[in-house]
């Protein structure tokens, strides 16, 4: 019977040991043991904002089903799409996510040079929320309701302040949209994050704000700022009292905020199917929904590619928007 030699023995036994190491870092870099270390979330605007709010409410739970810290950092900044960009140069390992929303991929999308289409360089993890924006007014304007808010406006036309948060935003959209529709002009004012413009609501530089409901909730609630109405075509069902601006004299109008998370393009399948699953078990639990609804958004679970589908419906829409109603971005 042949031996095996010596050095061949040992030859074979090296070879075998570099391929079972290259199946099982390929098993490994393909999303097996992850997460190892803690993972970041990217939000493109500064706190306080409904970006902010939502991101940090997720990274509690999604850290405790993953074993992992997940951090939140602020990058705020150009429509949200400085995040954006250090999010798309990140290594596509999982380790890096955005939390993203629709606004702000529009605006990287329709009005903000990039070298990238937003369509396809991301990887869609799934939708988070829906909500309406809520449109706020100080206490001290004399409008009490939508209809009283148009009536004013037309007395006073590019007097009346509006903020946003950010040029290019759906806030932005929305107000011009309404200018249009209702044929006013507030005065847009756009700000870093709608934190801001809340923060200048609150102290009365500016008359009004497009706020995300996550963002205007406890101003609602303390009636440091007054609701006049909500954005969506529908009544909320968090905010039933509150009417529609398409029943308050602008019929057909509806702007919904919501928002997602995504990865850079090349997170491999396993970790962005994980991800998936944990994010839609998280919204499926009471006390995320009971969390959610004290904040005024409702859970909107999707996969990735229902995710991927949102965002080019929204893309596509507003750019119909935009063009129809002749929208200068300012």
């Amino acid at each position: 019977m042949h031996r095996m030699r010596p050095c061949t023995r040992w030859l074979s036994v090296v070879l075998m040991a570099i391929a079972l190491g290259t199946t099982a870092g390929a098993s490994w870099a393909q999303g097996e043991g992850y997460p190892t270390r803690p993972i970041k979330i990217l939000v493109g605007f500064q706190p306080g904002g409904g970006s902010d709010v939502l991101a940090r409410l997720i990274s509690v739970k999604l850290g405790e089903r993953l074993g992992q810290s997940v951090i939140i950092e602020n990058r705020a900044g150009a429509g949200g799409t400085i995040a954006l960009d250090i999010g798309l140069k990140s290594p596509p390992d999982g380790y890096t996510l955005m939390m993203v929303s629709g606004s702000q991929l529009t605006n990287a999308a329709l009005f903000t040079k990039t070298d990238y289409d937003v369509e396809t360089a991301f990887s869609p993890i799934g939708q988070l929320t829906t909500e309406p924006y809520i449109l706020l007014a100080k206490p001290s304007l004399p409008a009490k309701t939508m209809r009283d808010l148009i009536a004013l406006a037309k007395t006073q036309p590019d007097r009346l302040t509006c903020g946003s948060s950010g040029t290019g935003s759906f806030a932005h959209l929305g107000i011009e949209l309404l200018n249009s529709m209702a044929g006013i002009h507030l005065r847009h004012v756009p700000y870093k994050g709608s934190g801001q413009a809340l923060i200048d609501l609150l102290g009365g530089q500016i008359d009004l704000t497009y706020a995300s409901a996550i963002s205007a909730t406890p101003h609602v609630r303390s009636g440091a700022a007054r609701a006049l109405a909500v954005t969506t075509a529908q009544r909320s069902p968090l905010y039933p009292d509150i009417p529609t601006i398409a029943e308050s004299g602008v019929p057909g109008y509806d702007v919904a905020s919501w928002y997602g998370l995504v990865a850079p393009n090349g997170v491999p399948a396993p970790i962005i199917d994980r991800l998936h699953r944990e994010l839609a078990d998280i919204l499926k639990s009471p006390d995320a929904t009971a969390t959610l609804a004290k904040s005024g958004a409702e859970p909107a679970s999707s996969t990735p590619d229902e995710l991927r589908d949102r965002i080019h419906a929204e893309i596509t829409r507003w750019r119909k928007v935009v063009h129809d109603a002749g929208i200068k971005i300012e």
